[in-house]
């Protein structure tokens, strides 16, 4: 900021850096807009890298740290080749740049239009952020409606901010919010899942699942997963639901890592299960069933949210490996300890159990299993031995009895 001072530029901080400092939380990164644009940001800085297209930005490098860069926004009064909306109002590419006084209501959040000001250390606020901010009210900057037609993703950054922040949404978004739920089904996938891993990985899933679902946006993410909801059965499968997020938020808390196939598995889980019965009732073979229903809800689920292929596989190594934790004796458990899944699979199984959907044995036998040695393994794998079964001694033949003794005369 003072490097762009200096050569005669403005500067502020802006965004969620200066609201999370507002409240006394350590910002996980800083943004900078500035008036500069992106080719001059370019040629102060030799560690620049200019991205993206529909809004153009300057990555500044420091190390392993990025600095984002934007140019203050103009008001783009008619369409042209650097503001591109589409029929239904939505920006395509928004690259008309303009003053502070500009940039500000192109912002979305009164608590995130809050620039703070080095030359004076103090915060500039335009659109009464900071009452909004003290009232802890998240409030859209102009029509809720409009804006959420030019980009439907603010509805989800509206729950994130809500639930992260503890705020309350105003209710005029909160409105808007029930009316254009569907208006998210025209964003990227691509972009949904990006958008859904802010939402669930950073450690308040279990809060934002519940508001996803009082506004509807949950259902246009996964809508297999809120289908399947509708359909439970004693509690489950949204116990099981409730319960991943449940341990996702506590293993953030206790800053450890969180996988997002995991969570992605157990989102999906009862709609794998739903159609895999749906086949075996038709006469399908358990096992086929179950990887033909694991790829029709996985190539469903890519159409609204999309799944790399590395995360879809993982997730079905997951599900694979459920039915195979039943084999306890002979050389599977050995073998399948060793799989690279393994620990992933065993907590899947541990979670069914927690809710009903598998046998709280089976996962207490597999916790002993894991912590034992070579020789205890050995002996819990063995068969269990039914006396009923066993095979009487064979008595030996009247004939042979006769030739033994008839040997046993000569000699």
């Amino acid at each position: 900021m003072y490097r762009l001072q200096k050569e005669g530029f403005d500067a502020y901080l802006v965004g969620g850096c200066v609201r999370d400092l507002l409240l006394g939380r350590e910002p996980k990164d800083f943004d900078v807009v500035t008036n500069a644009d992106p080719e001059q940001v370019r040629k102060v800085f030799r560690n620049c890298r200019l991205i993206g297209r529909r809004f153009r930005l300057a990555h500044v490098h420091f190390g392993r740290e990025i600095i984002e860069v934007a140019t203050f926004r103009g008001a783009g009064e008619a369409q042209n080749d650097k503001q591109v909306l589409n029929n239904e109002g939505r920006l395509l590419r928004d690259n008309v740049y303009g003053t502070i006084e500009e940039d500000v209501w192109r912002r979305d959040f009164t608590v995130n239009a809050l620039y703070y000001n080095i030359k004076d250390f103090s915060v500039v606020d335009y659109v009464g952020g900071m009452a909004d901010h003290k009232a802890g009210m998240l409030r859209l900057i102009g029509n809720p409606d409009m804006r959420f037609r030019e980009d439907p993703v603010r509805m989800l950054r509206a729950v994130r901010f809500a639930v992260k922040l503890g705020f309350s949404i105003h209710p005029d978004c909160e409105k808007a919010i029930h009316n254009d739920a569907e208006l998210l089904a025209s964003i990227p996938s691509a972009r949904l899942y990006d958008e859904a891993l802010k939402l669930f990985l950073s450690g308040y899933a279990l809060q934002t699942f519940e508001m996803l679902r009082h506004y509807g946006l949950f259902q246009v993410l996964f809508p297999a997963t809120e289908k399947s909801l509708a359909i439970e059965s004693n509690g489950f499968p949204r116990l099981l639901l409730i319960k991943a997020l449940e341990n996702s938020d506590n293993r953030i808390a206790e800053g450890k890592t969180v996988t997002a196939y995991f969570l992605l598995a157990a989102f999906l889980w009862e709609p794998v299960q739903i159609r895999a019965k749906q086949k075996i009732a038709k006469g399908a073979v358990e096992y086929l069933a179950y990887q033909e229903a694991a790829s029709e809800v996985i190539s469903r689920q890519i159409e609204s949210t999309a799944l790399p292929r590395h995360i879809s596989m993982a997730m079905r190594e997951v599900w694979n490996l459920q039915p195979k934790f039943n084999a306890r004796f002979g050389s599977k458990p050995s073998r399948l300890i060793t799989h690279p899944r393994f620990r992933a699979g065993y907590d899947f199984l541990v979670l069914r159990a927690e809710t009903g959907g598998a046998d709280p044995e089976l996962a207490e036998w597999w916790a002993k299993y894991q912590v034992a040695s070579e020789t205890e393994q050995r002996k819990m794998t063995q068969p269990p031995r039914n006396p009923a079964n066993k095979k009487p001694r064979r008595k030996r033949s009247y004939r042979k009895n006769v030739q033994d003794t008839v040997m046993e005369k000569e000699s």
